[in-house]
């Protein structure tokens, strides 16, 4: 178990830096040299590869094992990493949004081939829970290293060699992959089977509208879709927009990357981290509920410091405060969450677990992706206090969806089902 632990919280790792690169760092970059929230919030478009991954997810059930495909894509970061050393992004801004689409792209590949590899290594709800929380924590972690780490520490190094190191990182990664024994079953399974999977395949890539309704039919799927692309909305739209309102009034970007990209979100990997151990006691559903409550408060509690324009040292420890437990409780939350999606993609027959599991990922993503765009429009059109009050109005909408889902819906299953071991 130690063993696919370590391969999954590694590779998931690497597939946190370039969300770290553009959540944290390039924001503060942009903000910092005079751009509008708005335009800001268009950068996330630079993610849209991950909304269309789970259109290429059945090339990789398909074709080639896991391993050729983590290889592949981890190289192929590494190569833009050193691509991207080469560009200063004052003078080839287009270049350096190039260079960041691309590599969005790869580690879109990167995470259909390691969710498939994933849910075939886990078995049991004890390994559900550990694998789901290497899985967030790893790309926490990731995410905190180039967004939080890097940004810390660009003005002595520079932007050039900040990607020379991330290229040897994922040269490394690319190489543990290569000789990782965890695959060895895999490689193994993937040959035995690979006749009898083409050939279903094969029909579906020729009637598409017959995956869709195997991906729709797999029980729990329509609740989880609805789940996936709400659950963030309130949170993401408060996580965007609240450090950039005491960049404008508060902290200095050293200061916010610091407190921001790095001690907030340790708190987010030791919530995730939480996750996996509770879920080894408690049922989901009972989780969640009570999860979702808290951070509704959590965003009360927030919301109220947007009122205080003036700097103090007080108001900066209530801010750390904030940031601080927001991402304790949104990891916490995105453990539960992936572990549910599992869960119900390994309901799915085995020839299309990773595409199931890949169209379930891509509208989580997708859900935050969109609010996140939007979310510095309504800033800029409505002022920090109402778009808050309208983050807030979201984030109870969806922990009252979650609190009749316990009771009623497809999270009542979960307490009352155990994944069969």
């Amino acid at each position: 178990m130690n063993d696919k632990l370590v391969f999954l919280g590694l590779l998931y790792f690497v597939q946190g830096i370039p969300y770290g690169l553009q959540s944290s760092l390039l924001p503060v970059y942009l903000r910092g040299a005079g751009h509008s929230l708005t335009r800001i919030g268009f950068t996330k478009i630079l993610y849209f590869p991950w909304v269309l991954k789970v259109l290429w997810a059945p090339l990789v059930d398909r074709f080639g094992t896991k391993r050729r495909w983590l290889v592949g894509t981890v190289t192929g970061l590494a190569l833009t990493c050193l691509t991207s050393a080469a560009l200063a992004p004052e003078a080839h801004m287009w270049g350096v949004a190039g260079t960041l689409l691309a590599m969005n792209s790869l580690a879109s590949v990167q995470d259909i081939a390691v969710d498939g590899a994933a849910v075939g290594l886990l078995k049991g709800r004890g390994e559900l829970g550990l694998g789901n929380t290497a899985q967030v924590v790893g790309y926490k972690a990731g995410s905190v290293f180039a967004g939080g780490g890097l940004l810390a520490v660009i003005d002595v190094a520079g932007w050039s060699w900040m990607f020379v190191l991330l290229m040897f990182v994922y040269a490394g990664v690319a190489l543990f992959v290569w000789g990782a024994p965890v695959l060895d079953d895999e490689s193994l399974k993937g040959q035995q089977a690979d006749g009898s999977r083409r050939g279903g395949q094969a029909t579906d890539a020729v009637r598409p509208w017959r995956l869709w309704r195997k991906l729709l039919a797999v029980p729990g799927t329509p609740w989880t879709v609805l789940y996936v692309l709400t659950y963030k909305l309130g949170e993401q739209g408060a996580v965007t927009m609240f450090p950039l309102f005491l960049l404008d009034h508060h902290m200095t970007a050293r200061e916010l990357g610091f407190w921001n990209g790095v001690i907030a979100m340790g708190f987010s990997i030791c919530g995730s981290s939480l996750g996996g151990l509770l879920l080894a006691q408690f049922s989901i559903g009972a989780l969640m509920r009570r999860v979702f409550v808290l951070r509704t408060i959590s965003m009360v509690f927030q919301s109220s410091l947007l009122t205080v324009l003036e700097p103090s040292p007080l108001m900066k420890g209530m801010a750390v405060l904030s940031m601080s437990v927001q991402h304790f409780l949104g990891g916490l939350i995105t453990t539960l969450t992936f572990t549910t999606m599992m869960h119900c993609t390994q309901r799915a027959e085995e020839s299309i677990q990773a595409t199931h599991y890949s169209f379930l990922a891509t509208l989580e993503v997708l859900g935050k992706l969109m609010f996140s765009a939007l979310a510095g429009g309504v800033v800029d059109w409505f002022g920090f206090q109402v778009a808050f009050l309208f983050f807030l109005t979201l984030s109870a909408g969806t922990a009252l969806h979650v609190w009749t889902a316990t009771f009623t819906g497809a999270l009542r299953e979960h307490q009352l089902k155990e994944q069969p071991k």
